[in-house]
């Protein structure tokens, strides 16, 4: 049984790499283990097929050095928040035993990711509850992180992702069949939001942006819904990059 500390469960192949793939490879050069859930196959998407998703996928798994990396069979434009659901995902956080997970913010753009933020949120609670059996020991992780997509939030955090920010595009752009890439491969498919030469840039001034709020030259922002607890208040703020500017 593989455990992973840190987990990023989305609804398709290439979500999670457009949300938190810098943080995520910055946790694995950290030392910590580090996996990615995708909840379908993508099949009904616009560009490629589900057998291409799923290799561009493992090139971009290997590329983020995941120690798991899993597509599960819930169909595509019906994530629904269902107790079949809920099950799949508790039997997965049990299994892998993560200490925080990563999903998409409630607030976004595709119905199928909303819903991965609900189903993941009600799973992971119920995953601790022992008299809920999958014939595996309960597990509850320590926090839920939620990313932003195209609905700004106020973050909690930002990580500084200025170091593994050009492998967090390389990771992006495995998936030949999605992005703009030079090749003439996918071309002749269907126009998406994703697939046009402007949005990579779009995703590298986002990077930017929120990185200049931490005084880093790229930056992945985050939140979590309760209060976060600091022990020392004075080594926490006076260490910060922005300590003494008012």
């Amino acid at each position: 049984m593989m455990q992973v500390d840190a987990l990023a469960i989305s609804a398709h192949p290439d979500d999670v790499e457009l949300m938190c793939a810098g943080t995520l490879i910055k946790l694995e050069r950290l030392g910590y283990q580090t996996g990615v859930i995708s909840l379908t196959t993508a099949e009904l998407g616009t560009r490629g097929t589900p057998e291409i998703r799923k290799q561009e996928n493992e090139n971009a798994a290997r590329i983020m050095q995941l120690s798991v990396n899993k597509i599960l069979d819930i169909p595509d434009g019906n994530v629904q928040v269902n107790k079949t659901n809920k099950l799949k995902i508790i039997s997965q956080i049990r299994d892998l035993r993560p200490k925080i997970i990563f999903t998409p913010h409630w607030q976004t753009r595709h119905p199928d990711h909303s819903n991965c933020s609900h189903l993941v949120r009600e799973a992971a609670f119920l995953a601790g509850l022992e008299k809920i059996d999958t014939g595996q020991p309960q597990h509850r992780p320590a926090k839920i992180i939620y990313c932003m997509e195209i609905y700004d939030f106020i973050p909690s955090f930002i990580v500084d992702v200025s170091e593994t920010f050009e492998e967090k595009i390389k990771a992006m752009q495995a998936y030949k069949s999605q992005f703009h890439n030079d090749s003439q491969e996918h071309n002749d498919e269907g126009a998406t939001y994703i697939s046009t030469p402007e949005f990579l840039q779009t995703i590298i001034t986002k990077g930017q942006y929120w990185g200049h709020k931490i005084g880093a030259k790229y930056g992945e922002p985050f939140l979590v819904r309760e209060p976060m607890a600091i022990d020392d208040p004075v080594k926490h703020f006076s260490g910060h990059r922005f300590a003494g500017l008012l």
